[in-house]
Formats: structure tokens, sequence, C-alpha cells
């Protein structure tokens, strides 16, 4: 079973950027595509981002144009470029993998991302 570990949370201020990681323990390229998500308190788990193995990619509109997803296949990771940041981007952020249907990972234990002044 392959393991999921994000990284790269942290506290910044409003417009600023942060980069996270996600490090699979094992091979990641039979999984069709690979997303992170976010869950904000008394918020549901959303979806933030995905990408595929070959590298097409989609966005909440919440962040179109603000991050960006990226992978790199050899070192089974997955990244997520975080600009502009914003007061409500403030949660915690998971990553994990599957179809459109249902992931087939288990949840690691997510980076929190706190936006505040």
């Amino acid at each position: 079973q392959v393991q999921l570990v994000e990284s790269g949370g942290g506290l910044v201020q409003p417009g600023g950027s942060l980069r996270l990681s996600c490090a699979a323990s094992g091979s990641i390229s039979s999984i069709p595509a690979m997303g992170w998500y976010r869950q904000a308190p008394g918020r549901q788990r959303e979806l933030v981002a995905s990408i595929t193995y070959t590298g097409r990619t989609n966005y909440a509109d919440a962040v179109k144009g603000r991050f960006t997803i990226s992978r790199d296949n050899a070192k089974n990771t997955i990244y997520l470029q975080m600009n502009s940041l914003r007061l409500e981007d403030t949660a915690i952020y998971y990553c994990n993998g599957g179809d459109s249907r249902a992931n087939v990972l288990p949840w690691g234990q997510g980076t929190q991302v706190t936006v505040s002044l």
C-alpha cells in the first residue's frame, strides 16, 4: 500500500506563497490522477486541484490562476505551488489519488496552511 506524506505548509501573510509537496512511498504511475484537497474548520474537504500522469490538470474555481499543481513522476511526488494566498485558503491540505469516483489511498496527516496577518 502506497503511503502519502504531505509537507511544506506554514504560516504566511495574505499575498504570499507556499509550495506543498506530497511524497508517495511507492509508484503512483498506475493511479489515473492525483490531487490536492483541503479542509478548513467547519467545512467539507474539497478538491483543490488534480493532475493526471501525463500532466493534464484541473482546478477548483477558487484557486484558478493562483495555484499550480505539478508532478515529478520519477520521484513519485506531487506539488502544489500556491501564490497570492488569501485568508480563505487557510486549511489542512491533503493529497490523494484515484479516478473521478473514488480515491484509492489512505489519507495522510496533511499539512497545515495558515494565511493570516
